[in-house]
């Protein structure tokens, strides 16, 4: 099954919001409300510019089977935009095809375009299906809450 990486467009919010109640439910969280959900269709396709970017996974059989969330931080130290991963999240019947890793390089080199000199992310210490994932691809473990960086030599 051949996975492809591109931008989301506003025809690609209810999938985009089916994922992100698919990610709510995997946590055992509760789902965005109504509040949350138009905030964060407008966030990323009203405003301009919108307050993050998001990275859908598609196949051409199923459809959108994942998503990344990505904004920019600064880092004083390095002087340089560090691209903060917010989500990485692959539907659990679709893990296995390569979405996830699609995606995480998809954002990596997102990184790299923008000039970043890291790339960050949290991971919850429970989700080590996640971890893994990201030590596979030689992220460094932070501290309790597996908040993970790659150099700017790491993007690639």
């Amino acid at each position: 099954m051949t996975v492809s990486i591109r931008p989301a467009t506003s025809a690609d919010g209810p999938a985009f919001l089916a994922l992100v109640d698919a990610l709510a439910d995997y946590e055992k969280l509760p789902r965005p409300d109504t509040g949350a959900r138009e905030r964060l269709l407008s966030d990323a396709f009203t405003l301009q510019p919108p307050r993050f970017s998001l990275l859908l996974a598609e196949t051409e059989d199923s459809g959108v089977v994942g998503y990344a969330v990505t904004f920019e931080t600064y880092s004083t130290f390095l002087a340089k935009p560090t691209l903060y991963l917010e989500d990485l999240f692959v539907h659990p019947n679709f893990r296995g095809i390569g979405a996830g890793r699609a995606l995480f390089g998809a954002v990596q080199a997102e990184a790299k375009n923008r000039g970043c000199g890291r790339m960050e992310w949290s991971c919850l210490d429970w989700n080590e299906l996640a971890w893994t994932f990201y030590e596979r691809r030689g992220a460094t473990h932070l501290n309790d809450w597996r908040l993970y960086r790659l150099t700017e030599d790491q993007l690639g």
